[in-house]
């Protein structure tokens, strides 16, 4: 699985290096090492008010903010990875 986070000017302000440093705890955590390529991208397009754009594999999930984390996580990540 790919997953990028977008580093690029709008979602830095708001909180791409919280969202890279949630995302690389619950990878450890999971020991999903192995199974997860995780890098940055500039922007994506699909900038959003709430919070960062995440790209997982080829979708992309606009807005997802600390607060949505362990959901986005769960359900676009452990629940694919665990199929």
């Amino acid at each position: 699985m790919n997953i990028q986070v977008c580093i690029g000017s709008s979602c830095h302000i708001k909180g791409s290096k919280e969202i890279i440093d949630k995302l690389q705890a619950a990878i450890n955590e999971h020991g999903y090492n192995e199974k997860i390529e995780l890098s940055g991208s500039f922007c994506m397009g699909k900038c959003n008010p709430q919070g960062v754009c995440v790209k997982v594999d080829d979708q992309i999930y606009p807005g997802i903010t600390p607060e949505h984390f362990a959901e986005f996580f769960k359900t676009k990540v452990v629940d694919v990875l665990e199929k």
